[in-house]
């Protein structure tokens, strides 16, 4: 018997099936035509990899982010949310007042609270944050809670677990996520010898067989310390000695990053999120109380406003990319943007046309070297339409740029995980920082434009006369970019 007409149709009926469900399934139409595309040019592996990669989980929740189980409690701390919000909006500081808007955004999408009293501190490179985060685990008195993408079993790491491991034997409650994947360096050493010291230590969605490809795409992304309750710290800088850089090391390449040290009442919101995502790995149950979450709105002793952006596989929404587009559409005179990986989808890419063709400054950072040429490669595909409408757009050549911020009018300063592409806004566990402040945004507007000095702007008229085969390639790679 010719069994071939009977795999051919089986792999049309497969096709058909694969065809409709990402049709039914997947929200962004461009990620629909490149599932299409791939399900349909590339036998057999288009259908793996789109049921390996590409299922929509935000339809399907990976947990519950519920901490509190008595519902009229969470309703009294909804409520106290909303009126503490409503409160601090009706702040005499200007950049609140011109961006209520993104207040309200996050307080309504995921309850994120917009606080007041804090303060904050600009970290650039791992040099400025590492030492602040050993000065702050030296202080703790109570708990300790980390969340890193990649943590390294280096000089850096090190010298973090050594304080980890003395503050659990002092009777520290110390709780530890890492991303199975980004942190795979000490999956079996480092995480034994913190075990056995006492400190509690999880992989978030641990990576088996079975599992392997859907769990190495839905990534924790975050960058989160909290001590006490009190002192946070977010951002881009992961625990590596990559980030710190030597003036006596002329060999090692330069990276450029930049992460936030909070203090005060928006530090809860890390905490919440760190919660959360510790009871789902950890199969536990851990409910709010006055140590975990102290009353610091009562003590904090800063001025600025800050309010936490975060979302992954879990949201409803893709709240990171929603709060970045009003961001965006709040603008008034300028738009200051940083990121390591620029595939920002067709809602980011308009907006920041119609930002610049409103006459808007704009100015976009990339880097001049990439660690992913692919992903480089797409990324170039959307200049062409940011130059014809007047972006600026500067390729760093002193190092590796991968610091994650925005700066808005000198008014509103956002620094992250999060990158600005599909995968941040659709795929990974992300948070980001939003800070209403005159003086924390100039700090950052004056970051960028040192930064300036040491990348190339790309003129548009030697941009557009590049060969057609570098056009072709980008074009190519940006097919496939929703999948990267």
């Amino acid at each position: 018997m010719n069994w071939l007409p009977v795999y051919e149709i089986v792999y049309i009926i497969v096709v058909a099936l694969a065809s409709l469900r990402i049709i039914y399934d997947t929200r962004s139409t461009t990620k629909t035509v490149a599932y299409l595309l791939l399900v349909i040019f590339v036998p057999i592996a288009g259908v793996f990899i789109y049921f390996s990669f590409g299922i929509n989980y935000r339809k399907r929740k990976i947990y519950n982010k519920k901490l509190v189980r008595d519902n009229n409690l969470e309703k009294k701390i909804q409520s106290a949310i909303v009126h503490y919000t409503l409160h601090n909006l009706e702040s005499s500081n200007p950049a609140i007042a011109h961006n209520k808007e993104l207040a309200r955004l996050l307080l309504k999408d995921s309850s994120s609270p917009l606080t007041a009293n804090n303060q904050v501190q600009v970290l650039v490179n791992g040099e400025q944050k590492f030492p602040e985060v050993l000065k702050a685990l030296e202080k703790a008195r109570y708990h300790i809670h980390i969340e890193y993408y990649i943590y390294e079993d280096d000089e850096t790491g090190r010298a973090i677990e050594e304080i980890l491991i003395r503050k659990a034997k002092e009777g520290v409650d110390v709780r530890f996520i890492y991303d199975d994947f980004g942190s795979r360096s000490i999956r079996k050493k480092m995480v034994r010898r913190l075990r056995a010291a006492g400190v509690q230590v999880f992989p978030f969605h641990k990576i088996i067989f079975i599992a392997l490809a859907n769990r190495l795409n839905y990534r924790n992304h975050r960058k989160i310390i909290v001590v006490d309750g009190k002192v946070g710290f977010v951002g881009g800088i992961n625990v590596s000695n990559k980030y710190v850089n030597d003036a006596n090391d002329a060999g090692k390449l330069f990276w450029r990053d930049t992460h936030l040290r909070i203090e005060g009442p928006g530090v809860q919101y890390l905490q919440y999120l760190f919660l959360a995502d510790w009871n789902f790995c950890a199969n536990e149950h851990i409910e709010p109380d006055s140590i975990l979450f102290p009353r610091t709105h009562i003590s904090a002793k800063g001025d600025k406003l800050v309010q936490i952006a975060a979302s992954g596989p879990d949201s409803d929404r893709p709240t990171i990319l929603f709060s970045l587009l009003q961001a965006i559409f709040l603008a008034q005179e300028e738009i200051l943007i940083t990121t390591p990986y620029f595939i920002p989808g067709e809602s980011i890419l308009e907006a920041l046309i119609v930002a610049a063709l409103s006459g808007l400054k704009v100015k976009l950072l990339v880097p001049g070297v990439s660690d992913s040429v692919f992903v480089n490669t797409a990324a170039r595909s959307y200049y062409s339409e940011l130059l014809k409408a007047g972006v600026e757009i500067y390729r760093y050549q002193k190092g590796f740029v991968h610091a994650k911020t925005m700066v808005t009018d000198s008014k509103v300063a956002i620094v992250g995980t999060a990158n600005m592409d599909y995968r941040s806004f659709d795929l990974n566990f992300e948070v980001n920082a939003i800070v209403y402040d005159q003086a924390i945004a100039h700090e950052l507007r004056t970051i960028f434009y040192e930064d300036l000095k040491g990348a190339e702007r790309i003129d548009p008229i030697t941009w557009d006369a590049r060969p057609w085969y570098y056009e072709m390639a980008e074009k190519t790679a940006r097919l496939v970019a929703p999948m990267l």
